[in-house]
């Protein structure tokens, strides 16, 4: 069973606001997907309409902060431009959950869709990875993601299988060029991916990922004292929020509760004595790994 520790995600919400650090911090996409799937899932276990009014206000946020005229911009800090389809897929999951609550986010999550895929998309090629910050290019440096395909074609599917039948197609046929070559080594990813693999899991390339991923990850578990290091290898280094990523993965498919309470207790008093000691993309990865909320499918849709 997933966690459902509501307390500990109260306090570490109002500590985090306390400090600045979020909501009320920098905007970054990523953290806050993450943070409006945490407030949604709030909303549902508890029936606070607060954090209903909060989710509202986040989303505004984004929007004035990061909202270009197609897509959203990676984060306010000046070092974080340009657009990466991997976040916007973030935030699509993000608008399509408020959507069972507020329809009028669904319209916006579609309209998200409608503003990115073709930029980004290659049709039997793949998904680039960056593009500039006006969708003009691809941003210099960057090619195309590995996983990218995976994460558009399980968001869109999520958001609307009907109205986006066309690039969930195009999703699929990237997956099914890739699926059976890739290989993921690193350990956001890996948890990632066993996240994707949850909602599809008989489809063959979810089977075939998830056996791997598992695989992969006991190659990088460290125990004593419980955590999982970056990559094979790489026994000493290790990330919280990676971890928690790692932890989310795990719940969606109800495995190894040992190795997540683990991975959270040893996090929680953990300093790498670095800025991710107080960057917000640790502390609301914290929150989803004691309280993964509607990060995971509910019984009645599997």
């Amino acid at each position: 069973m997933a966690l459902t520790e509501i307390d500990y995600v109260k306090q570490k919400l109002d500590w985090m606001e306390e400090r600045k650090i979020w909501p009320n911090g920098l905007r970054y996409l990523l953290t806050d997907a993450i943070g409006l799937v945490l407030y949604l899932s709030l909303y549902q276990n508890t029936g606070d309409a607060s954090y209903l009014s909060r989710a509202e206000w986040l989303v505004k946020e984004v929007y004035r902060v990061l909202g270009r005229d197609k897509g959203l911009r990676i984060g306010e800090e000046p070092d974080r431009d340009g657009q990466y389809y991997h976040y916007l897929a973030k935030w699509i999951y993000a608008l399509t959950c408020f959507g069972k609550v507020r329809t009028e986010y669904k319209d916006e999550a579609i309209t998200l869709v409608r503003e990115i895929h073709s930029r980004f998309v290659i049709p039997d090629v793949g998904v680039i990875w960056k593009m500039e910050e006006d969708l003009s290019g691809p941003y210099p440096g960057y090619g195309l993601g590995a996983m990218d395909a995976f994460d558009g074609y399980v968001a869109y599917r999520l958001l609307d299988p009907d109205i986006l039948a066309e690039e969930i197609d195009e999703m699929h046929r990237l997956i099914a060029l890739s699926y059976k070559t890739l290989v993921i080594d690193q350990d956001l990813g890996l948890g990632m991916m066993l996240w994707l693999c949850h909602f599809f899991p008989r489809e063959q390339w979810a089977v075939h990922q998830r056996k791997q991923s598992f695989n992969q990850l006991k190659r990088l578990w460290i125990d004593p004292p419980g955590y999982f290091c970056r990559q094979k290898g790489w026994s000493k280094m290790k990330f919280a929020f990676t971890n928690y990523g790692i932890s989310l993965g795990l719940q969606a498919w109800d495995c190894w509760p040992g190795q997540v309470n683990k991975l959270n207790r040893y996090f929680e008093s953990y300093e790498s004595g670095d800025e991710y000691d107080t960057n917000a993309i640790t502390h609301v990865m914290a929150c989803t790994s004691h309280y993964p909320g509607l990060f995971i499918k509910s019984a009645d849709d599997r």
